[in-house]
């Protein structure tokens, strides 16, 4: 393994910049000077997506600004002590001391476990002592190099930091809390946040024995050690892992920082809660919390809930739906129809009377059609029970997900449909959540949540749902089908607006999920209307990226940066495959132009869709999938007039409204770092 810092990676009391992101950016375009990374501005991105997910900077003037990504070739750090500090988030003020972690998406644990040496080491005084009075790069190389381990010599500071965390002694009637750290990457807080408990706990006679999850894996807290603690604190901001291990323990929950910055108060809560009967215990899901703030509020939690069962939804119908669209493709659109008097449809027929040595009279092409249009229509058939299951799961974690998906398949089976599984998924999680909370007996907690919690919950939200809820849902959704075949003329043009606006206003957050969900959760139904409306959401997620593209690459260059020019050219085919976070990196850097004009040509684009009545069988795809796609002239021409659309208002909006842009950067500048 070689070197992980070089003195050609040190930069001393010189000035990087005057905000973190130019620090940040300054230190990767040196990682790949060295020729440890292919990709400046793409390790920056990475680094700079975990620091919008928490700030780097910690008490004392340090940093660690960090990332795994596909750019790194060679797991590297980089040091800047910086003359004055940057702020990276801290309470304290400044970081003097920065730390640019940069590891491959696929680093080997050996390589992950150096790295998070380094952060454990900053833990101790004399570690950053010696970094802030280092004379030369070779100084701090060797500093760093001691306390990671890949120098000969190794002092007994280095050898404290790369001591794993384990328990404290303490005193022998003295409360015992067991702990687990996470963090998003699992490389530098993880380990920080443990030691920092560890400290802690030896400070103040607690016997804590801490348990880090990093990426480089894990060591289990022995079973006897969990059953003897009298509570647990998770310090995360990941879902801990196997968290039934703790099941029936308070916990006092915080985010990893919190761990770092404000050990002794975890401990003390902890203690506190250990005596406290009213106090939250784990029951087997142990949900990360969103940050070091004020509790997640009761719409923010529904919204996240709803999220999880629609991205997990999400592969079956996406899969299934290009699947049918292929037997279409190969059989004709012939192949979902009715078979005669016979109670099924023609690819159904085909492969109860059929086989590869016994071919239907329309041959091997209709055959293999009509495979592949029931593998995609099974697929398809998933969609309510997989929505319902992962929503209960994103409640009780594992122990929901078999009774939601019963009560999303007893939604399906009394025709309550995509609000069916809403329901029963909600009252599935709840219920399991509700069950697994008391604490019960230790040769109990096995049975909980594999038996006793998916028996029950199963029972009582799919009793609902056959007893009083099913029917009443079934209506609504009778109605609503109705209403929206009925939609003619200007009824469906507004739609098609609304679905348009939808899908370009967060490139893929919630609002365009939820379009893309309703969607493709009518597309169960197979009718003229859920087709229509499929068609103007595909073709309206299209148009931001393929605006962006157009406005960038052939409209207006000059208008855009050079990275932002590359993104465009990128951006055509990720619009055409209709993947519509290709335009979120033009959305970030100028959102008030930006998002505007998306709205506009979507809200054209899906209009234009509604009023050509084009229709889409096909989920995903874009342009790619046109076999299922009629008539394809309108889906081109809206698409069309919605990228013109876009682009034209876009470039207007850069030119004459607030401060022009004026660019003309040299594709390969390298900046400027002081030795």
């Amino acid at each position: 393994m070689s070197d992980t810092i070089t003195p050609e990676l040190v930069s001393l009391d010189a000035p990087l910049g005057a905000d973190k992101a130019a620090v940040i950016r300054s230190l990767a375009q040196r990682v790949v000077d060295q020729g440890r990374a292919t990709d400046a501005e793409a390790l920056f991105a990475d680094a700079w997506k975990r620091e919008q997910q928490d700030e780097t900077g910690l008490p004392g003037g340090i940093a660690i600004p960090h990332a795994k990504s596909p750019a790194v070739t060679e797991p590297s750090l980089v040091f800047a002590r910086l003359a004055p500090g940057v702020d990276f988030g801290a309470d304290d003020g400044p970081a003097d001391l920065v730390f640019l972690i940069a590891a491959p998406a696929d680093a080997a644990e050996a390589h992950l476990a150096v790295l998070s040496k380094l952060a454990r080491s900053l833990m101790q005084d004399e570690f950053t002592s010696g970094l802030r009075a280092a004379a030369t790069a070779d100084e701090v190389v060797h500093i760093v190099r001691v306390a990671i381990g890949e120098a000969e010599e190794e002092g007994d500071a280095a050898a404290a930091a790369a001591a794993p965390a384990s328990a404290a002694p303490a005193a022998e009637s003295g409360p015992r809390i067991v702990a687990v750290t996470a963090c998003a990457t699992g490389i530098a807080h993880t380990f920080m946040a443990a030691d920092a408990l560890t400290a802690a706990g030896k400070k103040t006679g607690v016997d804590l024995v801490v348990e880090p999850q990093g990426s480089s894996g894990y060591k289990a807290v022995p079973a006897d050690v969990i059953d003897a603690a009298d509570a647990v604190i998770f310090a995360v901001d990941v879902d801990v892992r196997e968290p039934q291990r703790f099941a029936g323990k308070p916990v006092v929950r915080a985010s990893v920082k919190a761990g770092i910055e404000r050990p002794e108060e975890l401990i003390h809560e902890a203690v506190a809660a250990a005596s406290d009967p009213h106090t939250e215990r784990v029951t087997g899901a142990a949900a990360a919390p969103t940050a070091d703030a004020p509790k997640e509020s009761g719409g923010a939690r529904i919204k996240r809930i709803l999220l999880t069962g629609v991205s997990y939804m999400i592969p079956f119908v996406a899969g299934g739906g290009l699947l049918m669209a292929i037997g279409f493709l190969l059989a004709g659109y012939g192949i979902a129809l009715a078979h005669g008097d016979s109670g099924v449809n023609n690819a159904v027929y085909t492969l109860q009377n059929y086989a590869l040595w016994n071919l239907p009279p329309d041959g091997l092409i209709y055959y293999l059609g009509a495979i592949a249009f029931e593998i995609g229509n099974i697929s398809m058939s998933f969609l309510v029970p997989a929505l319902a299951g992962y929503i209960a799961f994103a409640i009780a974690d594992r122990p929901g997900i078999a009774p939601g998906f019963v009560a999303g398949s007893v939604a399906v089976f009394m025709n309550a449909g995509f609000i069916g599984g809403l329901v029963g998924g909600l009252i599935a999680g709840y219920a399991a959540y509700l069950i697994g909370k008391p604490v019960v007996p230790r040769w109990l907690r096995g049975l909980m949540p594999v038996v006793i919690i998916p028996l029950l919950a199963s029972a009582i939200a799919s009793g609902l749902m056959l007893l009083i809820l099913g029917a009443p849902i079934a209506w609504l959704m009778t109605q609503m089908t109705s209403f929206l075949n009925g939609l003619t003329g200007a009824g469906a043009i507004g739609l098609g607006i609304i679905l348009g606006l939808m899908m370009c206003f967060d490139l893929g957050g919630p609002v365009n999920k939820t379009a893309y969900a309703f969607a493709v959760a009518g597309l169960a139904a197979q009718t003229p209307a859920a087709f229509h409306i499929m068609a103007a959401v595909m073709c309206a997620g299209m148009v931001p990226p393929l605006g962006m593209a157009l406005a960038s690459t052939v409209l207006y260059r000059r208008g855009f940066t050079t990275v932002e020019r590359e993104n465009g050219a990128a951006a055509w085919l990720l619009g055409l495959s209709f993947i519509s976070e290709g335009a979120i990196p033009f959305a970030a850097a100028d959102p008030l132009r930006v998002i505007p004009a998306n709205l506009v040509g979507g809200a054209v684009t899906g209009a234009l869709c509604m009023a050509f009545d084009v229709a889409s069988r096909a989920p995903h795809g874009g342009i790619f999938v046109f076999f299922a796609i009629d008539p394809i002239w309108g889906f081109i021409v809206a698409l069309l007039a919605g990228t013109i659309v876009t682009a034209l208002l876009l470039v207007a909006l850069k030119k004459f409204v607030g401060r022009p842009v004026a660019v003309e950067e040299p594709a390969t500048a390298a900046v400027p770092v002081a030795a």
